[in-house]
C-alpha cells in the first residue's frame, strides 16, 4: 500500500513499500552537444565564433540596452569590448553559445546557450538567450528552440530541456511558457549577480511531452499558419494545445 498522502504517478513503483521512481531500463549517459549546425526553415544555428559572428550580433543586440538587464554581463562599452566577450564565451563547452542566423537577412540576430549540461542524467539547460530586436517574437526566433530541443532530445536523446531566470524577469517567463516550458517554482535567493539578489524561476520540458510539443511547434512554424502579411493564424500557445 502507498503511503498515505504521497503522490505516485502512473509509472511509480514500490521499494519495500515504499514509493520510488519509476524504472529507466537500459539508460545510459548521453553524448555531449556537438558543434555541427542546424539548419531550420527559418533560421540556422552554429556554434559561436568571433570571426563570423561578432559585428552582426554587436550592430543586432546594442540597439536596446534594457534587454541585458538580466544578463550577467553588463552592456557592452563598445565592439572592442563585445568582440571580447564572444571570443571568452566561444571558447567553453558549457556554457555552449550558438549564433541563430536569421534565414530572411542572412545575418547573426541572437545567441542562446545550452548549458548546465549533465550527460549522466540527461538533462540541459537553454539559457544565456539574447535576441535582437529583429529576431523577437519572429517564427527565426521560435525555430531556434525548436531547433535546440530537438537536437536535445530526438538527436542526443536527453530527458529533461530547462529553461531558468530572474524570476523578476516578466518577459523571459512569458517566452518560457510560450515555448511549452512548464512553471516549476522559484528558487529562492539562488544566485548573487551584478551585485545584486536573483531568485530563480525554473520551468523545463521533459521526454514524454515533447512529442506533442514538436508537433505543436510545425503546426505553428507551417507557412499556412500565417498570411500574406506575415500574421500568424493560430498563436503557438493554440497549437501547443494551450489556451491561447
Amino acid at each position: 500500500m502507498m503511503a498515505a498522502g504521497v503522490a505516485k504517478g502512473p509509472e511509480a513503483m514500490e521499494v519495500s513499500g515504499r514509493p520510488v521512481g519509476f524504472a529507466v531500463p537500459g539508460w545510459s549517459a548521453r553524448p555531449r552537444p556537438p558543434s555541427t549546425p542546424i539548419e531550420g526553415r527559418y533560421c540556422r544555428i552554429e556554434r559561436l565564433s568571433p570571426e563570423r559572428h561578432a559585428a552582426e550580433l554587436f550592430a543586432a543586440s546594442t540597439d536596446a540596452p534594457e534587454s541585458w538587464t538580466y544578463l550577467p554581463q553588463p552592456p557592452p562599452a563598445d565592439f572592442g569590448a563585445y568582440r571580447r566577450w564572444v571570443e571568452t564565451a566561444a571558447e567553453r563547452d558549457d556554457p555552449f553559445f550558438h549564433a541563430v542566423i536569421d534565414g530572411a537577412s542572412g545575418l547573426a540576430a541572437g545567441v542562446a546557450a545550452l548549458m548546465r549540461i549533465d550527460p549522466a542524467n540527461g538533462v540541459i539547460e537553454v539559457g544565456g538567450i539574447h535576441y535582437g530586436p529583429s529576431l523577437q517574437r519572429t517564427r527565426a526566433g521560435t525555430e531556434a528552440i525548436l531547433l535546440l530541443a530537438r537536437r536535445v532530445f530526438d538527436e542526443l536523446g536527453y530527458r529533461r530541456f530547462e529553461w531558468k531566470c530572474d524570476s523578476l524577469n516578466a518577459p523571459s517567463r512569458r517566452a518560457a511558457l510560450r515555448y511549452g516550458f512548464t512553471f516549476e517554482g522559484i528558487f529562492r535567493q539562488a544566485v548573487v549577480y551584478k551585485g545584486r539578489n536573483r531568485d530563480t524561476a525554473w520551468f523545463s520540458i521533459i521526454d514524454r511531452e515533447w512529442p506533442r510539443l514538436r508537433e505543436g511547434y510545425a503546426r505553428w512554424l507551417n507557412p499556412a499558419n500565417f498570411d500574406a502579411e506575415g500574421r500568424q493564424r493560430r498563436s503557438l500557445t493554440a497549437c501547443l494545445g494551450g489556451d491561447g
